[in-house]
């Protein structure tokens, strides 16, 4: 764990960094050259630690804990104790790729829809025409179960020899096969962004600027994914209310 001041909302300790903060410590990781990752917790997220001893484990060795989400922004207002900033794994993607291309470093891109991690990463190349992509790979459903097929990913990376691992898998999947393999696979950060290679691909449309700055992100997402949304945003994370809330009264 890190000495980074950290905000406690519903036991989940989220380190109270900005964006620059966020990339300064992440170039101090890659330095050091020794393995660790970073979690991105927004109230999905907390809301399933409580219900998934696996993820929790996850959760519990990562090193760095971001804010995503506005959402957690609030909580962390409404119980006394402000963040700094959203910092989420979309915003951090193209801000570490631009750092990357500046700076030299390698990035891997694993998971994402079959072909938007590619894309994603052509996109971005483009984009950056100095950045190194070292690596993209989209493994096929349930990989995550095949022993062989799990070995032949952390050898691909392995021998990419990237300074970051973004995994496009969505939670916890992605949280738990960085906490499975992040140590084997020896890369200085691994960060989990979820859909972001979707974002960046425009398979998926992001939501407005003004959308996601005034919290309405989750509501913009619900209308271009409803079917597979709508029970984690409209049922699932009605409890992250009655937990802050039960944590601002202290009922145990």
């Amino acid at each position: 764990m890190n000495n980074i001041a950290a905000i406690d909302i519903l036991g989940i300790k989220i380190n109270n960094v900005s964006m620059q903060e966020t990339i300064d410590v992440i170039e101090g990781i890659i330095k050091s050259k020794a393995p660790y990752y970073i979690v991105t917790p927004n109230a999905d997220h907390i809301v399933k630690l409580n219900h998934d001893s696996q993820f929790r484990a996850a959760y519990n060795e990562a090193f760095l804990l971001l804010a995503d989400g506005m959402l957690v922004l609030w909580a962390a207002k409404f119980l006394g104790s402000p963040l700094k900033e959203k910092v989420s794994g979309s915003d951090i993607l193209p801000r570490l790729c631009e750092v990357s291309r500046e700076k030299g470093y390698k990035l891997f891109f694993l998971g994402g829809k079959p072909g938007s991690a590619s894309k994603a990463a052509d996109i971005l190349k483009n984009k950056h025409p100095a950045l190194q992509i070292v690596g993209v790979y989209s493994p096929p459903f349930g990989f995550e179960n095949d022993e062989a097929e799990n070995r032949r990913i952390a050898e691909m990376i392995r021998s990419a020899g990237p300074d970051i691992l973004f995994v496009g898998l969505g939670a916890p999947k992605q949280e738990k096969w960085i906490y499975r393999h992040y140590k084997e696979l020896g890369v200085p950060v691994s960060i989990g962004v979820g859909g972001t290679f979707e974002f960046v691909a425009g398979v998926v449309r992001r939501a407005p600027l003004w959308m996601q700055k005034s919290g309405l992100e989750w509501l913009w997402r619900l209308a271009m994914e409803p079917k597979r949304l709508w029970r984690r945003y409209l049922v699932e994370d009605m409890e992250f209310f009655w937990l802050v809330l039960k944590q601002k009264i202290n009922i145990k």
